[in-house]
């Protein structure tokens, strides 16, 4: 009864499609319009096949749908276009059955069996489709990630991997070359410092910033910082816990930015750096500079100014703190006073103290940038050794 109008009924649903699709302003190309075609085909040749089976097999058809959906998402379309287009078809079914209902004097039950089956077989197939754009999507997600970690990798690799490299990397992981970048360097694993948020909720990041959060220091590679609206950034690192921002630079100098991001954190790991917001390796070049010397500046220290850290910590530290800032104030001891909060006669009785005790002038200007260096890295972790006493005793 169906069968002779199997050719209208494609042509008409057909017909249909094509003119929502235009009217959305995305007309079918040459090549999708076959697919099309040739799904409408099968789905009307399926439904009136299917009629006179009690539990017809659909699974040639599911796997037809999914292929469309597959497709759909492969082409950057979204799946609304096959429900939009499994709807029409009903439609223009549903006003068929009608007509010929009236034409052939059908009784209600056949129109009730044409419908049903119509609406459970399109069912079906919207399911099929859906679960094929979602599986396809799935792989195209899992692709793109495979190729973001490996231009991650390539953009931190020592030596530099050439300019060409990583631009053609960046295209293929759809990935848009800043001009500049920072990577930010976390909490390592296993540290005793407490983050402030380590769940996969607080691990959601802007699409562009690459990740490896496997690594012994977790990193981020984050495009273009210092750009305008980049006030996300604070704000993200504190759901992530301590963290430290190497240098701004540019794409091939990203190892350099990685290697004193994680200088920079080791600092805040052992307390001399504020865990409580992320540190700008920029901001602490005197101190990472000493970081990297420590072993040198302890024994040049221990020889140079022995008689000053023989003091306890109570006298030793503000002769150490007001010597460091006098150098830093141009040797003004005014200046320097006001900095301190303290008397200027009280610098110039604590220099005179240091001279004392050290034997030699504390404005040596050949030394000046070596000593205050020292001094920085003296301070800073002699502030660290006060906090782990402090602990010990509360303790």
């Amino acid at each position: 009864m169906l069968r002779p109008h199997l050719a209208d009924a494609v042509e008409e649903i057909e017909r249909h499609v094509r003119m929502r699709s235009l009217e959305a302003g995305r007309p079918l190309d040459g090549e999708y319009a076959q697919v099309v075609h040739e799904v409408i085909r099968e789905t009307v040749a399926f439904f009136v096949d299917s009629l006179g089976q009690e539990d017809p097999d659909v699974g040639e058809l599911a796997a037809l749908y999914a292929r469309l959906g597959a497709e759909a998402a492969r082409r950057g379309r979204g799946v609304d276009r096959l429900q939009t287009a499994l709807r029409l078809s009903s439609q223009v079914a549903c006003r068929r059955f009608i007509k010929d209902a009236y034409r052939f004097g059908w009784p209600k039950e056949t129109l009730s069996h044409l419908t049903d089956h119509l609406f459970e077989l399109l069912a079906r197939a919207a399911d099929a489709g859906a679960q094929g754009y979602a599986r396809q999507q799935g792989h195209m997600a899992s692709d793109r990630e495979r190729r973001r970690a490996r231009l991650r990798d390539l953009l931190v690799r020592e030596p530099a991997s050439a300019p060409e490299a990583i631009a053609e990397q960046a295209r293929s992981a759809e990935w848009k070359l800043p001009a500049t970048l920072a990577v930010v360097a976390l909490r390592p694993g296993g540290s005793p410092l407490k983050p402030n948020g380590g769940t996969a909720r607080s691990r959601i990041l802007p699409p562009d910033v690459l990740a490896d959060w496997d690594a012994p220091t977790p990193y981020l590679i984050v495009p273009d910082p210092d750009s305008p609206g980049g006030d996300w950034l604070p704000t993200l690192l504190r759901r992530l816990g301590p963290a430290a921002i190497g240098p701004t630079v540019p794409p091939a100098r990203t190892a350099t930015s990685l290697r004193w991001a994680r200088h920079t954190i080791a600092l805040v790991e052992r307390g001399i750096l504020d865990a409580d917001r992320p540190a700008r390796a920029a901001d602490h070049t005197a101190l990472l500079a000493g970081a990297l010397t420590e072993d040198l500046i302890d024994t040049t220290a221990s020889a140079s100014l022995a008689p000053l850290l023989a003091l306890p910590a109570r006298r030793r530290t503000p002769l150490l703190v007001t010597l460091l800032t006098y150098l830093q104030c141009g040797d003004n001891a005014v200046l320097t006073g006001d900095r301190l909060h303290i008397h200027e006669q009280t610098v110039r009785y604590r220099l005179r103290r240091i001279t004392e005790l050290t034997g030699h002038p504390t404005h040596d200007p050949a030394h000046r940038l070596d000593l205050m260096l020292t001094l920085t890295w003296l301070i800073h972790a002699e502030g660290r050794s006060g906090a782990r006493e402090a602990q010990a005793k509360q303790g």
